[in-house]
């Protein structure tokens, strides 16, 4: 029997539906980051809001296809927490890493 070298996590969004997440496939994986690359402290709020949702939707798609493909739903289904658990666990990215922070307000210095 293989061993599968990554987590999956269940988690329940904001409207009941249960999405099952994993890591992303280096293919899904270069979608995903071709629009976290927007997040580059340029956006206002609202621009960064749709970004991350962007993001969220590429990570769901095989879990809940008719949910990425729905803004509406998407956005009645998901807060800024479950988000950025989506964003860790499928992206690799932890949002409130303090290192990261960090390295992002020194990069803005120069």
């Amino acid at each position: 029997m293989a061993n599968k070298v990554y987590e999956t996590y269940e988690i329940e969004l904001q409207n009941g539906t249960v999405v099952t997440l994993k890591p992303l496939s280096i293919k899904k994986l270069r979608e995903f980051m071709n629009v976290m690359k927007k997040l580059d402290g340029s956006l206002e709020e609202d621009a960064a809001v749709n970004t991350l949702l962007d993001a969220a939707a590429i990570a769901i798609k095989s879990s809940a296809p008719e949910l990425a493909t729905n803004r509406e739903e998407l956005e009645d289904a998901l807060d800024m927490p479950t988000i950025m658990k989506i964003v860790e666990v499928c992206g690799g990215i932890k949002m409130d890493d303090p290192n990261l922070l960090a390295a992002a307000l020194l990069a803005g210095q120069n």
